[in-house]
């Protein structure tokens, strides 16, 4: 049975930054492209981060390039997301999700697993 499961997500000033965690268990990141999502109240959920099944390739929302960066633990069989630079705008859940297959997609109906998700709440 898979589980991706979220952690790090937190109350966080405009300008800080944040480390989101994704444990995996069923499955091993390096063999799945993983992906983060995110769904701000009233918002559709919009794609943040993804990376490929070798970690060689990275995806990123325009919004959050150079802000964030998308990474594999795969000792601890763990993606992280660290965001930088925040705004407010960041506030949202933030989900992790997997997919089989090579390419880093962004629709989240290409994802066949996503965990519970976290909070992340940006202050102005």
């Amino acid at each position: 049975q898979v589980q991706l499961v979220e952690s790090g997500g937190g109350l966080v000033q405009a300008g800080g930054s944040l480390r989101l965690s994704c444990a995996a268990s069923g499955l091993t990141v390096s063999g799945y492209v993983m992906g983060w999502f995110r769904q701000a109240p009233g918002k559709e959920r919009e794609f943040v981060a993804g990376i490929s099944a070798s970690g060689s390739r990275t995806r990123y929302a325009d919004f959050v390039k150079g802000r964030f960066t998308i990474s594999i633990n795969s000792a601890k069989n763990t993606v992280h997301l660290q965001m930088n630079s925040q705004n407010p705008e960041d506030t949202a859940v933030y989900y992790c999700a997997a997919r089989r297959g090579w390419l880093v997609f962004t629709l989240g109906d290409d994802y066949e697993y996503w965990g519970q998700g976290t909070q992340v709440t940006v202050s102005s």
